[in-house]
C-alpha cells in the first residue's frame, strides 16, 4: 500500500531543511496570545495534534502546562523525544484517531496541518477524534492558511537554496486543493515531492465542527486581529466542544 504523501514527505530530512527558517520569536508570540485568550488553568493537559519536532508543544509547556506532542512522522518524534521531561511528552499517533484513555482541556491544531486527506469524511474523523479527546467545554484550536488568500496570490515558481540543495518549487490549484510539487537534487539522486492540501475556507470548518463544537471566535493573523477573507494571512478558530 502506498503511503500517503505526508507521511513519506514528512519523515525525510529534506521536509526540515525545507522549512527551517521559521520564526520562533512569532511562535512565541502567537502561543503567548493563545493563552492569554484562552484563559486554560495551569497544569491542564493539552494536545499538540500534528506536532512535528515540538516547537509548540516545548512553548505551550513553557506556560505552565502539561502537554503530549503527537505527530504521525517517527523521525520528527524520535526528534521531538529528546527534550521529554515530565510534563512534556511525544508519540507517534494519526490525528484521525482516538487516544484511548486520556481526556484535555485543549487541543491545538497549528501551521496548517489539517486538510492533507483526500476525503472530507477523513477531515470529520478528525473533528470526532478530538471530540472525543477533549474534557467538558474543552477547547480545539485550528490554525490553518487563508485558502482564498493564497490562491489569489499564488507564486507560481520559485527556488530556495538552503544547505547546498536547491529546491525547485511549483504551485497550482486545481478548484480543491493547493499542490506545491518540489524536485531537488542531493547526493547524487533526484526527489520529487507533492505536497496536497484542501483549500479549507472559514465555511468549510464552519460545516465541519457544527456536530460536535460552536465556534466561539475566529481570528486572521498570530497577533489575533479579527478574521478578514480578503485581507488576513491565517484562519485561526477558537472553537467549543458542545455540552
Amino acid at each position: 500500500m502506498q503511503k500517503e504523501w505526508f507521511a513519506e514527505w514528512f519523515n525525510t530530512e529534506y521536509y526540515h531543511i525545507l522549512y527551517q527558517d521559521r520564526d520562533e520569536d512569532e511562535a512565541n508570540r502567537f502561543i503567548s496570545n493563545l493563552i492569554s485568550f484562552l484563559s486554560i488553568p495551569k497544569n491542564s493537559k493539552l494536545l499538540d495534534l500534528a506536532c512535528g519536532k515540538g516547537r509548540h508543544s516545548k512553548i505551550l509547556n513553557s506556560f505552565s502546562y502539561d502537554v503530549l506532542g503527537v505527530d504521525l512522522s517517527e523521525n520528527s518524534i524520535l526528534e521531538a523525544k529528546k527534550e521529554t521531561t515530565a510534563t512534556l511528552r511525544f508519540d507517534t499517533h494519526d490525528m484521525r484517531k482516538v487516544i484511548p484513555k486520556l481526556k484535555f482541556a485543549a487541543v491545538f491544531n497549528l501551521f496548517t496541518s489539517f486538510g492533507y486527506f483526500d476525503s472530507p469524511e477523513e477531515n470529520q474523523k478528525v473533528c470526532s477524534s478530538v471530540s472525543e479527546m477533549l474534557n467538558s467545554n474543552g477547547k480545539f484550536i485550528i490554525d490553518f492558511m487563508n485558502a482564498e488568500k493564497v490562491i489569489r496570490n499564488l507564486v507560481h515558481s520559485e527556488e530556495k537554496t538552503i544547505d547546498g540543495i536547491t529546491f525547485k518549487l511549483a504551485r497550482r490549484f486545481d478548484g480543491k486543493h493547493i499542490f506545491k510539487e518540489i524536485h531537488f537534487s542531493d547526493k547524487g539522486q533526484n526527489f520529487h515531492f507533492t505536497e496536497r492540501v484542501q483549500a479549507l475556507n472559514l465555511q468549510d470548518f464552519q460545516a465541519l465542527l457544527s456536530a460536535n463544537f460552536r465556534i466561539l471566535e475566529t481570528f486572521g493573523s498570530f497577533d489575533l486581529a479579527p478574521f478578514s477573507a480578503v485581507n488576513s494571512d491565517r484562519l485561526i478558530i477558537i472553537a467549543e466542544l458542545k455540552s
